[in-house]
C-alpha cells in the first residue's frame, strides 16, 4: 500500500512525514533488541485519534501507507485499511486519558517480561528508576490481550508513570513524541535487567523516598528524559540491548 495522506475525523490533515517517523521508530525498536518478530506496536496521535501499527505485518515489510488511523473509540478514520494491532483498544485508551501524551509503545523485551511474569515491579534500587516518572515500574494485573480489562489495569499502572509492565506480557510507554516512548522502553528495559542481575545476590536496598524526591528534581531541573527535537537521531539509533 503506498502512503496516502489522511485526514482526521475532523477533517484535519495528518501531520507531514509522521507515518514515515513511525515506520522508523517501529523498524528500530526492533533493531535495538526490544521485541521480535511481528508482537509489540506503536502509536502515536493525529486529530481526532491516533495512527497505530497494523495486524500480523513484520516491521521490515511496513511502508507508511499501511499504517491504520482510527479514533480514540477504535472506528476508522479512512477507507480500505489494514486490520489494526489487536492492542488498538490499550493504544486509544492511554491516548484519551493522557493528554500530554503523544505516542505509545508495547513490546515484549526479554528482561522486563520476566519480570512481569513474576508479577514484579521494578522498584527504587536504582535512581534511573525515576525517569519512568516515578518512585518504581508498576505491574499491571493479567488480563488477556486486546481487552478493555487490560486496557483498564494498565491505564491505571501508568497512572502518573509514562511506564508499567503488563503481568505475564511485556512493556507499555508513553512518550511525548514517538522517539521519547522508545528511549523510556530502552531505559526501562536496561533496569530490568540490573534488577535480575542484582537479584542473583539478594533483594537490593531501595533508595528512599526522600533520595527518590531528590533525583525527580534533579531531572526537572535538567529536564531529563524529555523529548529533544534536536537530538532524535542520536538518541537511540546507536542502541542494541541484545
Amino acid at each position: 500500500m503506498g502512503s496516502e495522506q489522511v485526514f482526521s475525523g475532523h477533517g484535519v490533515p495528518e501531520p507531514p512525514g509522521l507515518r514515515e517517523e513511525l515506520v522508523a521508530v517501529a523498524r528500530r525498536m526492533n533493531g535495538t533488541g526490544l521485541n521480535q518478530g511481528t508482537s509489540g506496536n506503536l502509536s502515536v496521535r493525529i486529530p481526532g485519534g491516533m495512527l497505530v501499527t497494523p495486524s500480523s505485518l513484520p516491521y521490515e515489510q511496513m511502508e507508511p501507507g499501511d499504517l491504520v488511523a482510527l479514533d480514540l473509540e477504535g472506528h476508522p478514520l479512512s477507507s480500505a485499511q489494514r486490520r489494526p494491532s489487536s492492542e488498538w483498544r490499550l493504544h486509544a485508551d492511554v491516548l484519551a486519558g493522557r493528554a500530554e501524551a503523544q505516542a505509545v509503545l508495547h513490546c515484549h523485551p526479554v528482561h522486563a517480561t520476566a519480570l512481569a511474569c513474576h508479577d514484579r515491579s521494578i522498584p527504587a534500587f536504582h535512581y534511573m528508576v525515576a525517569v519512568a516518572g516515578g518512585d518504581d515500574v508498576r505491574c499491571a494485573p493479567y488480563a488477556t490481550f486486546g481487552t478493555a480489562e487490560l486496557s483498564a489495569y494498565a491505564v491505571e499502572a501508568l497512572r502518573d508513570r509514562q511506564a508499567c509492565l503488563l503481568a505475564r506480557h511485556g512493556l507499555v510507554t508513553l512518550g511525548s513524541d514517538l522517539d521519547h516512548a522508545l528511549r523510556i522502553a530502552v531505559e526501562v528495559e536496561t533496569l530490568a535487567r540490573m534488577y535480575l542481575q542484582a537479584l542473583q545476590i539478594g533483594e537490593p536496598p531501595l533508595l528512599s523516598p526522600a533520595q527518590m524526591e531528590a533525583v525527580h528534581a534533579q531531572f526537572r531541573g535538567l529536564h531529563y528524559g524529555q523529548a529533544d527535537p534536536d537530538q532524535k537521531e542520536r538518541s537511540v539509533s546507536q542502541l542494541n540491548l541484545r
